[in-house]
């Protein structure tokens, strides 16, 4: 039979309980590990920055050409038969030309709007091997010609439009080019609206936005991280010691990360964000460590004694957290998604390079410097830091919790229930190019300008068509397709717009067809599925011998979208299953992986709850920065979910095994649920406190993801730091009682013993 009361626990053990709570295997391995690099501290110091210098190398000594993303669905498959043809794609860009007051004169009755366009077509034209095949709004006669298509309806507005010459190794320069042109045709008539956006533009302007945003977030948060770990520290050289991990390990991690990208996508954001993730882990992780180290000094032990003691316990937790943060990551995976292949990659390797570097040289480094960490203090902070302290304000908490865990356990479990009701009603949004921006950028104000005047115009649908048996397409049969196509069109079908136009590359023929919008909202995934299923099968599904898909940035984001929505089950399962199997192996128990996946779910719902409410439902948009979205970016909360997952399982993991340890050692379950959250208090607030600073840089961005992903990150790291760290967990550990570090096999072997 079980005894009754409290003696449930193990027998108390010796002051550093540690042993008993590590798999004795795993425990052992990481100790030694560490114990190795302790004693040869010079040679772990030399061959962390050796493998940091070839990671450098390697990327250097690896010519050729990286992965390039394939887009998923149909959108990928007309982009795969594309991407096999030996010409050059032709890139489509248009010129908006009309006047600049609101009710500006009609085109057939104003000579500068026509003067401005004949000028325009000239330039353009006489820009030497830069543009080719531009179309003008006027006839030979030069007036307006309604032929061509390229005068607005209501007859204010003309659109010129002009392709891009190749090759693609000079696409930049002719762009340019063009560019220049349009700008010295602006310079003589000020008083004539030129607004260029097209398939170049647009997508350049979202990849300058992205670049420039991950650099301002890199600019901002890297300072206020070392101000915060100079709070945390008190000390330059302790405050040096994360930092330096941090930034060899980011290094590192992109030297191999362009390795890779020869096999495995990879852009400038997954880079950026393998940055952002890479330096909270890493800097994370030097917490756990020196923190235990500290407070190991502080309770007299020498400096080779508190390192043995930290790798055999806060080591431990490095290793467990990092695999599971790791392994939850590769969730991303099922998506199938290209774009997240790359950022898996990259998030999975500098994660394993943090966890690696922190069992073998940040212990060296411990040892090298001795006491000596603690030199270089700050006045006023130096003093006071030196010293690992448990905290008064989370014990005082704690204590109140554990004395009546249902009250507050349930209290807070309501309040985050109510924050994640909103969520219940998430529209989810597929991301699209100006949406992402806001209207300030000169090409999205173009965009939105020529979606008023020409529907869809300024990224229209691509329809690419091929012969099944891999010759070249009958141009003649295609050719009268395609004018049918253009009939049902002029004919009035609304959900799609005019001018089309058709191109031959090499074998394939590809035609480009406005939709009603070039967004991504209901208008444009109406039109676009009217194209798909509709009037692409009466026209070009008639003509036998030849195939055909549907691409373009709208149809792109739609079959992205849901490719998405149909493996997201997938990610949520693997991820709770695999969290639940790593934890009940570290911690020899069924309540805690449950108790710990509950809380996850329970913060991330709110997190998500939030994130609908100011974005979906348009609070707090003056003060933030944006303009109501009405829906949440979709991939943003699988990418939440999976992050997030994984790395609130740091907080959950450091935080239970401190507990664990003074439970071991004969402590009350409510004496060490108190213990142990007043002990890991200063490393979790810490933590949290980088990673909230971080998070929130995000969203003073321009893109409405990232401000989202900011608000949505910071609110699920605040919440899990304070309402969950320290009212839900202490709750739930107070209830079970020393239940909740056995599994039912133990219990009974106790009870018959």
């Amino acid at each position: 039979m079980l005894p009754t009361g409290k003696s449930t626990r193990p027998p108390a053990g010796p002051a550093d309980p540690s042993a008993a709570t590590d798999p004795p295997r795993q425990g052992a391995l990481v100790e030694r590990i560490a114990g190795w690099s302790i004693r040869h501290r010079l040679l772990a110091i030399i061959g962390w920055f050796a493998l940091v210098i070839v990671a450098v190398l390697s990327s250097a000594l690896m010519p050729g050409d990286t992965m390039n993303s394939t887009d998923p669905g149909e959108s990928g498959r007309a982009d795969r038969v594309l991407s096999a043809q030996r010409a050059y794609v032709p890139i489509e860009e248009n010129v908006l030309v009309q006047a600049r007051t609101p009710a500006g004169e009609r085109f057939a009755d104003s000579a500068e709007l026509r003067n401005a366009t004949r000028d325009l077509v000239l330039t353009l034209r006489r820009t030497p091997g830069a543009v080719a095949e531009v179309r003008s709004p006027l006839g030979d006669d030069g007036s307006p010609s309604v032929v061509n298509r390229l005068v607005s309806k209501d007859g204010r507005s003309g659109l010129v439009t002009f392709q891009i010459a190749g090759p693609d190794d000079l696409l930049h320069a002719h762009y340019d080019a063009a560019v220049r042109a349009v700008e010295s045709v602006q310079a003589r008539h000020p008083q004539v609206r030129l607004a260029q956006a097209g398939d170049h533009s647009l997508t350049l302007a979202v990849d300058q936005g992205i670049k420039g945003d991950f650099k301002s977030a890199e600019f901002v948060s890297l300072p206020l991280t070392v101000l915060i770990l100079l709070v945390v520290f008190g000390s330059l050289i302790a405050m040096g010691i994360p930092l330096l991990l941090a930034v060899t390990t980011v290094v590192g991690t992109f030297g191999f990360l362009q390795v890779i990208a020869h096999w495995v996508p990879v852009n400038s954001a997954t880079s950026s964000m393998v940055l952002l993730i890479g330096m909270a882990v890493a800097i994370d992780y030097s917490l756990f460590y020196l923190r235990r180290e500290r407070e190991e000094r502080a309770a007299g032990r020498g400096v080779a004694e508190a390192l043995r003691i930290s790798a055999r316990t806060s080591g431990r937790v490095v290793v467990v957290s990092g695999l599971t943060v790791m392994l939850c990551l590769c969730g991303l995976l099922f998506t199938g998604l290209d774009n997240f292949r790359g950022l898996t990659a990259g998030s999975v390797l500098v994660v394993g390079l943090a966890m690696v570097g922190s069992v073998t040289v940040l212990p060296a480094l411990l040892a090298l410097l001795g006491r000596w960490v603690d030199k270089a203090r700050v006045p006023w902070l130096g003093r006071r830091r030196t010293t690992a302290t448990e905290s008064r304000a989370w014990s005082l908490v704690a204590r109140a919790v554990v004395r009546r865990p249902l009250l507050w356990g349930g209290a807070a479990t309501v309040a985050l229930a109510v924050l994640a009701l909103p969520a219940f009603g998430m529209r989810l949004q597929d991301a699209a190019t100006t949406d992402s921006l806001p209207r300030s950028v000169p090409v999205v104000d173009a965009a939105l300008r020529m979606q008023e005047a020409f529907p869809g115009t300024p990224a229209p649908a691509r329809v690419v068509i091929w012969a099944k048996n891999g010759g070249s397409v009958d141009g003649s049969v295609v050719n009268r397709a395609i004018d049918d196509l253009r009939g049902r069109v002029a004919a009035g079908d609304r959900a799609l717009g005019e001018p089309i136009s058709a191109v031959t590359v090499d074998r394939v023929v590809v035609v480009r067809v406005p939709l009603a919008d070039f967004r991504n909202n209901d208008a444009a995934n109406h039109a676009l599925e009217t194209l798909r299923d509709r009037t692409l099968p009466a026209t070009l599904g008639r003509v036998d011998g030849i195939d055909y898909a549907v691409a373009g940035k709208t149809a792109v984001a739609h079959d992205f979208a849901g490719q998405l929505e149909a493996r997201t089950p997938f990610v949520f399962a693997f991820v709770l299953v695999l969290a639940f199997v790593l934890l009940v192996l570290a911690f020899r128990s069924l309540a805690v992986p449950v108790i710990s996946i509950a809380l996850n779910l329970l913060s991330i719902g709110a997190a998500y709850g939030v994130l609908t409410w100011v974005f979906q439902d348009g609070h707090l948009g003056s003060l933030l920065g944006f303009r109501s979205y009405g829906g949440v970016v979709g991939w943003l909360p699988v990418f939440m979910f999976v992050i997030l997952f994984g790395l609130s399982m740091d907080y959950h993991i450091f935080i239970l095994s401190r507990i664990r340890e003074r439970w071991a050692t004969g402590a009350d379950t409510r004496d060490a649920v108190v213990g142990g959250i007043a002990g890991s208090a200063g490393v979790v607030t810490s933590a949290a406190v980088i990673m909230t600073a971080v998070f929130s840089v995000f969203v003073t961005l321009t893109a409405i993801e990232y401000k989202m992903m900011g608000v949505g990150m910071a609110v699920a790291i605040i919440i899990d730091a304070t309402i969950v760290r320290g009212v839900l967990l202490p709750a739930a550990i107070a209830l079970l009682g020393p239940r909740s570090w056995t599994l039912p096999t133990r219990r009974r072997r106790h009870g018959s013993s």
